[in-house]
């Protein structure tokens, strides 16, 4: 029957506005193919959806439909436009919009969004309250101006080059891009592929050297900034203008010395900033609203939604009586109460710790019962990572003693954990967020490791790594690529160098550069060394098997991932591998 749907291999086709609106009835995540009636759907696509749809196996919420534009009346926008347009749906909403044929980023798109609803049915995460994607007229992406991709506010993105990361000028190029007015709404460190170095120095690439410097760009860690103008308002401060290069001296650990004391004048271009500043040899900058966009959704896909939600971090503690009878009951609460529970570490308080966390109880008569109390038993120490976390956390637990709480917030988990040894909340939260970061850093003292990627991972598979090291807190603090010699993999395998095995491990490392890196975090040795797994990836398969070297190592040799197995080695590989560079703070990341 003509416009009924039907289903055409994988894709459903949706060929009048009656369709479009049942479509959107669809549970789950659709991915929409929008196509223009003389040219047809995007078949370079079909394979990989093909393949999502076997590898996800997700019939309930995964659906895949192509939608002809000149026959919906919502697709107008789109109509006679020659470039493919893919629209994600999620329960009717239109959450997400992406230009091109570009795989990699639909492919992520798609595992990203489905992942979360798998999620959200297991009870683990409450559901994102997406920013629908408005389907306006997208012709100005032709003009440069923002299409309905775009932001309201204007963009740049800044590289910040493995040079100037690997002598330590990060931090204060970051500082001196906030002192000049602007602000750094997103960051993030990763060795660029060369795809992705050709693509962003396209405007360069008839330079006679443009051959030899893109190898440059692929053989360390670069940060990829997105920047904006922020407060529109000139500061009435006066410019400053220092010597770049004695303020690019100190290493990134001593960011005091880096911390102007004047604010420098709010410049209208983030380009033409930094050209003045003399940081251009440092630092690169794009403009162009079109390729900023193209670059914010290959660099930062989730950037939309990640800008409109006020993500905080904060330092909460289960005082001992609590954490001995009510544990696992108050950790269900706040995971059910959308917070992340980024570490978490049992601890014995000294007194002057528990005097530090109970100074608000100080006049009370109470307050050497409980710093014996608190120093008693063990507490449990947590990170929580929420949207506006700082004061939906106040919000839950309620005020300092269970008296005022009965009155003000009798719904408070002061009330519902209220016990009969003292008359305070069970529950302490940090005050503000820069006393959050302070605690974290002092409960939680950031910790280096060592971790190699071998040569036989493939590309896409470091991506992938690299995402679970990040799903797992590490920051890449210092990284690059080599091919190590000899001499370099004694600096990392001197404990097994005199091992018979040692020239298998030679000519496994022979084949191809490695990635070096240095992990930072809280517990860094052993949560690397558990993320890892097994030496033998087949013992990790049964014994671990969501570790990398499960998933990704082919044998004993070739197990993928390598990491130091204490602080000593930890130290003394970093400090070898690394000896040329000046280590960055990790406070400061």
């Amino acid at each position: 029957m003509a416009g009924k749907k039907r289903e055409i291999q994988l894709q459903a086709v949706i060929n009048n506005q009656s369709l479009w609106d049942e479509m959107l009835q669809n549970k789950g995540l659709t991915v929409i193919d929008v196509y223009q009636a003389w040219c047809g759907p995007c078949k370079a696509m079909q394979t990989l959806f093909r393949k999502l749809k076997n590898e996800l196996n997700e019939d309930e919420i995964l659906h895949f439909v192509v939608a002809e534009a000149d026959s919906i009346v919502t697709l107008q926008p789109f109509r006679d436009k020659c470039e493919p347009i893919f629209l994600f749906s999620v329960n009717g909403k239109i959450v997400a919009k992406i230009n091109g044929a570009n795989a990699p980023l639909v492919n992520k798109k798609i595992v990203d969004l489905v992942n979360e609803e798998r999620k959200i049915a297991a009870g683990e995460m409450v559901r994102p309250q997406y920013n629908e994607i408005l389907l306006a007229d997208s012709d100005t992406e032709d003009t440069g101006e923002a299409s309905s991709e775009n932001f309201e506010q204007l963009y740049s993105i800044a590289i910040i080059k493995p040079e100037a990361v690997i002598t330590g000028k990060t931090v204060a190029i970051k500082q001196k891009i906030i002192n000049a007015g602007f602000v750094i709404e997103a960051e993030a460190k990763r060795v660029l592929t060369e795809e992705q170095v050709r693509d962003f120095y396209s405007r360069i690439a008839d330079q006679p050297d443009f051959e030899d410097f893109v190898p440059l760009m692929t053989n360390g860690l670069s940060y990829i900034l997105v920047i904006s103008q922020g407060n529109k308002q000139e500061p009435p401060w006066e410019e400053t203008v220092a010597n770049p290069e004695s303020e690019l001296e100190p290493s990134e650990g001593q960011h005091e010395m880096t911390t102007p004391t004047v604010m420098e004048k709010k410049w209208d271009s983030l380009q033409d900033y930094i050209e003045r500043q003399h940081l251009s040899q440092f630092c690169d900058i794009e403009e162009n609203i079109a390729n900023v966009n193209k670059f914010i959704d290959t660099f930062f896909p989730d950037f939309k939604s990640i800008t409109s939600i006020k993500l905080e971090r904060i330092m909460a503690l289960l005082r001992p009586d609590l954490f001995k009878k009510k544990k696992e009951d108050v950790l269900n609460i706040i995971q059910d109460e959308g917070f992340k529970i980024l570490m978490q570490r049992q601890i014995v308080l000294s007194e002057e710790e528990a005097q530090t966390l109970c100074k608000e109880y100080k006049n009370e008569d109470y307050f050497e019962n409980l710093i014996e109390n608190m120093t008693s038993g063990t507490s449990l120490a947590l990170v929580l990572l929420r949207d506006n976390g700082l004061q939906h956390w106040k919000k839950l637990i309620g005020p300092n003693t269970v008296e005022e709480a009965k009155e003000c917030l009798p719904e408070s988990l002061c009330v519902q954990f209220a016990m009969e040894s003292l008359p305070i909340n069970q529950l302490y939260g940090s005050v503000s967020l820069e006393a959050a970061e302070r605690e974290i850093q002092y409960f939680f003292p950031p910790q280096n490791t060592l971790g190699l990627i071998k040569p036989h991972v493939t590309q896409e598979q470091r991506e992938e790594i690299f995402d679970l090291i990040k799903e797992a807190g590490f920051e890449i603090t210092q990284m690059k690529e080599m091919l190590l010699t000899e001499d370099q993999a004694d600096k990392i395998y001197f404990k097994i160098k005199k091992k018979d095995f040692y020239k298998d491990v030679l000519e496994i490392l022979s084949e191809g550069p490695s990635l070096v890196m240095v992990l930072t975090k809280w517990n860094a040795i052993a949560d690397w060394r558990r993320l890892i797994g097994p030496v033998d990836p087949d013992e990790g398969k049964l014994l671990s098997p969501d570790s990398i070297r499960a998933k990704y190592g082919k044998s004993v040799l070739r197990n993928a991932v390598h990491g130091s197995s204490t602080v000593h080695e930890a130290m003394e590989t970093i400090n070898k591998m690394f000896e040329e560079a000046v280590p960055e703070n990790p406070e400061q990341n």
